[in-house]
């Protein structure tokens, strides 16, 4: 007999944070384990906005400690549609704005504003919690398998045969888990087949939107650029529901300031949905928000170290697994384009480890890397890949750049007492 509901029942708690909590709780216990499993970042490592950090503490001795409104406080809307107008080239009125306490209450309250149950949801794989909201939401799950050869990014080739009875189409670049990126061209492909695809509804049914996660755009990889549905074809904008904040291009994931933008229709239902679960970002932050993104300079200053950071780490870790992998070690490397991930592969199913025990699933490789080589990183399984992938991601915003080369070798030494 069951004592709850069965959404609740049913539902999965996340796989990365629970990962995470058995690895810092084995940290906790006195063992020594490179944790790279959650994508947050080591505030002594990267620290907020100094600017940021003064602002959300003048905002409190201000007193700024009341209910906001629930779409945002005026302020950081203004800021807001002012950023992206300069930065990305894309305008959008008040009512197609709204602030929320980070990027997830903005998804959660696109899934529940436009999806019905039995709706299809359309998304690629690897994915970050798609699968998750589709369950909240009692959707229909279409999945779409991407392959490494194309950094994990979907084709329009392989997203058309669903879209004429999908009512959401789920994408985010730079991707996590993969760090990848969508190409223009690809892009352009894609929101082509949305616009095709709502003409041929032509208001007989709900339209196809598109779900444009983004939080990671500001920073990409050196010589890599970020593109959106609606720089590309404005006709997206009717379709296009975005979602975007601080959390990762500020390090500011327990800040939690969010925005979403789209039609006003769907945005005020989007509003509606916030209220009801208090899911408004906190109004001290909002107002410290509204002045950082307001100063130019400091942003530009800020974001250049913030990446400055992240790509050394990145370019160590390549050139580590690249180094590994010329030496005839079981591992591949995806390039790096974006955000704070990596995807790597550690293709060692079948092998034996030195205590004669033979690695037969992705769990046992996990084990293995974190029992051999003190690494602690997330399969692709926690991202809806299939059991059985040996495809990882490593997060780097937790990464002492000075740790990377004893973790490199601990990770060969491993490696190399396989048989």
């Amino acid at each position: 007999m069951r004592n709850v509901s069965l959404k609740a029942d049913t539902l999965i708690g996340s796989e990365i944070i629970k990962l995470g909590n058995e690895i810092n709780q084995k940290i906790r216990d006195g063992q020594s384990i490179y944790n790279l499993t959650i994508g947050d970042f080591n505030p002594q490592l990267f620290p907020i906005p100094g600017l940021l950090k003064d602002h959300i503490v003048s905002a409190y001795l201000d007193n700024q400690t009341n209910y906001p409104p629930a779409d945002g406080i005026p302020e950081l809307k203004k800021a807001v549609q002012q950023f992206l107008v300069k930065n990305e080239g894309i305008e959008f009125s008040d009512d197609e704005v709204m602030i929320a306490s980070g990027g997830r209450p903005i998804i959660h309250a696109i899934y529940n504003a436009i999806v019905d149950p039995n709706d299809k949801v359309l998304y690629p794989i690897p994915s970050w919690n798609n699968n998750h909201y589709c369950h909240l939401t009692d959707a229909q799950r279409i999945e779409v398998e991407t392959t490494p050869d194309d950094g994990f990014m979907p084709h329009a080739d392989s997203l058309a045969p669903h879209l004429k009875d999908v009512v959401l189409l789920a994408l985010c670049s730079p991707l996590n888990p993969t760090g990848t990126t969508i190409r223009r061209a690809e892009l352009e492909k894609i929101c082509d087949l949305v616009i095709e695809e709502n003409k041929r509804r032509a208001g007989n049914s709900k339209p196809l939107y598109v779900l444009f996660d983004q939080m990671y755009w500001m920073l990409m990889a050196d010589g890599v650029s970020h593109f959106n549905p609606i720089s590309l074809r404005p006709a997206m904008k009717p379709y296009t529901l975005f979602v975007d904040g601080i959390s990762k291009s500020f390090a500011a994931t327990g800040v939690r300031v969010g925005w979403g933008m789209g039609p006003a229709e769907v945005i005020s239902k989007m509003k509606s949905i916030i209220g009801h679960i208090g899911a408004w970002a906190p109004k001290a932050e909002q107002v410290a928000t509204a002045n950082l993104l307001k100063d130019e300079a400091g942003v530009n200053a800020y974001i250049k170290e913030l990446k400055a950071k992240i790509n050394s780490r990145f370019d160590k870790l390549f050139n580590g697994f690249e180094a590994l992998r010329l030496e005839g070690y079981p591992v591949q490397i995806i390039k790096p384009e974006g955000a704070i991930y990596l995807s790597v592969q550690i293709s060692i199913l079948g092998k034996i480890n030195k205590s004669g025990k033979r690695i037969e699933t992705t769990a046992d490789i996990t084990q293995f890397l974190l029992e051999e080589a003190q690494l602690a990183i997330v399969p692709f399984t926690a991202f809806g890949c299939a059991q059985g992938t040996d495809w990882y991601r490593i997060s780097i915003g937790t990464l002492n750049e000075d740790d990377i080369p004893e973790l490199l070798a601990k990770l060969k030494h491993a490696l190399s007492q396989l048989k």
